[in-house]
């Protein structure tokens, strides 16, 4: 006999996993064939050796960090002591301590964990695992705009520009095989930014658009920058000589501040080299795949990213990604990420997960927005090298029991009823009437839709009834 009370069922604590609780389980395409490097590239076990040669300095401070009790400042850099302390330590200059810092952070040796430096994951296993240290130094390289300074007399502007346009430079290193000469890249570099301000139709306001004016347009934003696109050009060569990336000019040698300031050409590294194969090989596999999704909108891909597994996911967003700025692609994801989708906004922090370092700011950014809140700080969590696992206990109960309505909307519009009653597995209450009484007063805008649909979907009567009644105090405002 049914009894008609309702029940302090309770609920089973699980690790909870929004986004992987709202996807559909799909057959696994099939698998392509693993694409072999070109020619002449090294095998992984050098190019491993390489990264840990140009992150050598930076591992070693990691390392000193993780037991010094070291403590960066709000903004994760060093304070002046403690860069002096590091210093006096590593017999180093402060300056050289603030670089491998830097390096240490963006290839993820090192993390914070409220402003005490720990050891990264990856250095963890920087002495036995080649794919942890190779894809440090890539999330370096992915960085490499911010490995030295912009020259200060350059516009923002200017300079997006000019990080924007870079994969081209890049793609023309990698297809020449062999040195550059500096003038071809000015001139690939003054081509693609005129095209990308004709493709945002930038004319400065009050200029006649006669024929021709169009000519002069890039100089004279250039000019009014204050720095030159060969100015600029010799920032990004050298930070990408910093990062490894660019063999050092005659008679230059890394750490110079100015390497390619006489320099006349440029020649890819063997990992830069490799590097930029992979990221040329994810946009081709992307766009002869059937699930290709580069050329399509942020929202377009994710939507389509829904019906895969995670694993060909994370492949689908690296290719859209690597096909893009940075800037603009994390911008455009998190764009997506505030709209009324819950599916998607789950979706967009998976592949900004892809995109690691360069969108950590945006990302804290993104965590003062209530809607965004809870997927940014399991974000950062899991950045700086927590364990995804005990991640959601970063969160407050209020933002606990927000992803979980969050979540179960995307499930409701997204998945199949059985999941939506698995979901209240992953609830924090550890009874319904207390997760019921938690959700009627968090206030968030899918709540009275996602009880309706969960009421329809449970099997036990009374446990529905009791959701049903929840849902209709929430919809007349009652308590």
């Amino acid at each position: 006999m049914t009894s008609r009370t309702p029940r302090d069922s309770r609920l089973r604590i699980v690790p909870r996993q929004p986004v992987a609780a709202a996807r559909r389980a799909v057959t696994t395409r099939t698998k392509r064939p693993a694409p072999r490097p070109p020619e002449g590239t090294p095998p992984p076990a050098e190019l491993a050796r390489q990264a840990r040669t140009v992150l050598a300095g930076a591992a070693r401070l990691a390392r000193w960090a993780d037991g010094a009790a070291l403590r960066a400042g709000p903004d994760g850099t060093l304070p002046k002591a403690a860069a002096q302390r590091a210093a006096e330590a590593l017999s180093l200059t402060p300056q050289q301590v603030r670089t491998d810092w830097d390096r240490a952070r963006l290839a993820g040796l090192v993390e914070l964990h409220d402003g005490l430096a720990r050891a990264g994951w990856r250095l963890r296993a920087w002495d036995r695992d080649d794919t942890a240290v190779l894809r440090g130094w890539v999330a370096l390289f992915d960085a490499w705009s911010l490995a030295r300074p912009a020259p200060a007399t350059a516009g923002p502007a200017i300079v997006a520009e000019v990080v924007e346009a870079l994969p081209q430079l890049l793609s023309l290193l990698y297809l020449s095989a062999g040195p550059v000469r500096l003038s071809a890249l000015l001139d690939m570099l003054d081509q693609r930014v005129a095209e990308l301000r004709t493709e945002r139709c930038e004319v400065p306001y009050g200029q006649d658009p006669s024929p021709g004016s169009a000519d002069h347009a890039a100089p004279a934003a250039d000019d009014a920058a204050g720095a030159s696109l060969a100015e600029l050009l010799g920032w990004a060569l050298d930070a990408l000589l910093t990062v490894g990336a660019l063999v050092a000019p005659d008679g230059a040698h890394d750490g110079v501040h100015e390497a390619f300031h006489d320099a006349s050409e440029a020649q890819l590294t063997p990992l830069g080299n490799w590097s930029v194969w992979v990221k040329l090989e994810q946009i081709c596999v992307a766009a002869q795949s059937p699930a290709g999704h580069i050329e399509q909108s942020a929202e377009a891909m994710l939507r389509g990213c829904a019906r895969l597994t995670p694993g060909p996911a994370r492949a689908e967003y690296r290719a859209w990604l690597a096909a893009r700025s940075v800037g603009a692609a994390v911008e455009e994801l998190l764009t997506v990420a505030r709209g009324e989708d819950a599916l998607l906004r789950g979706l967009a922090f998976e592949a900004l997960r892809a995109v690691g370092a360069p969108a950590e700011a945006a990302v804290r950014a993104a965590a003062d927005e209530p809607a965004l809140r809870p997927y940014a700080l399991l974000w950062l969590v899991e950045h700086e090298g927590g364990d995804p696992e005990t991640a959601p206990d970063v969160l407050t109960r209020e933002e606990s029991t927000w992803l979980w309505v969050d979540t179960a909307a995307a499930v409701a519009d997204h998945g199949e009823t059985q999941l939506l009653v698995r979901h209240l597995d992953s609830a924090v209450q550890g009874s319904v009437p207390r997760l019921l009484e938690e959700v009627r007063a968090i206030g968030h805008p899918r709540t009275v839709q996602v009880l309706v649909a969960l009421a329809a979907a449970h099997p036990d009567p009374a446990l529905a009834k009791a959701v049903r009644r929840a849902a209709f105090q929430v919809h007349t405002g009652g308590v």
